[in-house]
């Protein structure tokens, strides 16, 4: 299945930090490339990978499950780990998700945290039919280009298959029940507005993990993909400090 413009995945060769950065649900590596290009010229090893599903057509993303997207999420973390002397995992949305789930894993190994916009819940009222609909229905209208600035397009899906949203739902719940496992330093940076994932989320990940040193930022000019949003320049000033004050970078 050949590849939606700008979906393939990203990786740079950089110095002894490194940097895992994982797209959202029904997205892409396109979200995540600029953030990922930018931690690169700062000096860090940078892997953008593309889960599987994404990145090609919603019916693909319909034969995956969220153990499928970590499993892709833990190789890649794998493979920085055998070149860098420290990783951090970041991520958008269900990236995040799939990273705070790395962390509950790898406790030992990750060495920070950098989440924008993270799931662990919804508030949608249509949750609670998921479980039924999704033997009936195969898709919903996708929930993409949440975004307020003007000319973007983070290349996600027009449909939301309904199979791998419920299995995301599954993941969640594994996720809170481990939360108290997650120690790794926590930068969170949360959109003021944002019409995909609810404040709640934020503030139950920042009641709930176990890491001692927990930073809350909010973006005041972004919706959801806050990566391809006005606030990208906080995200970077923010993630390439976070990093900076935990291993200093050389130079």
């Amino acid at each position: 299945m050949p590849l939606l413009p700008g979906a393939e995945a990203h990786q740079h060769d950089g110095g002894p930090v490194g940097a895992l950065i994982v797209h959202g649900f029904t997205g892409s590596p396109r979200s995540m490339r600029p953030w990922g290009e930018e931690l690169a010229s700062a000096g860090l090893t940078v892997s953008v990978p593309r889960l599987p599903g994404h990145g090609t057509s919603w019916q693909d993303l319909a034969l995956t499950r969220w153990d499928d997207w970590y499993a892709e999420v833990d190789r890649s973390f794998g493979l920085l780990r055998e070149r860098c002397e420290s990783v951090y995992a970041m991520g958008l949305s269900m990236g995040g998700s799939l990273c705070l789930r790395l962390a509950e894993q790898r406790p030992d190994e990750v060495t920070g945290l950098v989440l924008v916009n993270p799931a662990v819940h919804t508030e949608r009222r249509d949750r609670f039919l998921l479980p039924y609909a999704r033997h009936l229905i195969k898709a919903f209208p996708g929930i993409v280009n949440d975004i307020k600035k003007p000319g973007q397009d983070e290349g996600g899906y027009a449909k939301m298959p309904l199979q791998p949203a419920y299995s995301l739902q599954q993941a969640w719940e594994q996720i809170k029940l481990d939360a108290g496992k997650i120690v790794a330093p926590l930068l969170l940076l949360h959109s003021r507005v944002d019409h995909v994932v609810e404040p709640s989320n934020a503030e139950w990940i920042l009641a709930n993990v176990a890491s001692k040193q927990r930073t809350e930022v909010w973006l005041e000019d972004s919706y959801h993909v806050a990566t391809l949003d006005n606030d990208f320049p906080v995200i970077v000033e923010q993630s390439l400090s976070f990093v900076h004050d935990l291993t200093p970078l050389p130079g």
